[in-house]
């Protein structure tokens, strides 16, 4: 049999609030406000033959427990290193999180409404 190279996701939900401080202040997301985010990791790899899948799902729910644990129902620029809590920022902080335990990670998006979402791919250089 071939081998079968796969992107699978999986989207978690959190409730934060946030404000962005290097906008100016007569923006509205300057002031402190709330988002429904979701977050989307997905993960790029080769199926293991044997079990017929990537990543057991259950394993990239493990990986992100501890972040849920961080950043749900928090103030987001009060978590050390989301002093200016972007979407992109946050996508990164995550990424960078999940990375040593999901060595198949290729990219986590935030969405921070139905319409609008930022991805971030890890570290590349701009072509």
């Amino acid at each position: 049999m071939h081998a079968m190279w796969v992107t699978i996701s999986r989207s978690f939900r959190l409730e934060a609030a946030r404000s962005l401080p290097k906008l100016p202040p007569s923006h509205p997301c300057s002031r402190l406000h709330g988002h429904s985010f979701v977050v989307e990791v997905t993960l790029e790899g080769e199926v293991d033959p044997e079990v017929g899948w990537l990543v057991d799902y259950d394993v990239i729910a493990a990986a992100w427990a501890p972040l849920a644990k961080a950043l749900d129902h928090r103030h987001l620029n009060d978590v050390p290193g989301l002093e200016n809590p972007t979407s992109e920022y946050l996508a990164r902080w995550v990424y960078d999180r999940l990375a040593p335990a999901l060595p198949a990670l290729a990219a986590v998006t935030v969405m921070e409404t139905p319409e609008t979402r930022a991805t971030y791919r890890g570290a590349r250089k701009p072509s």
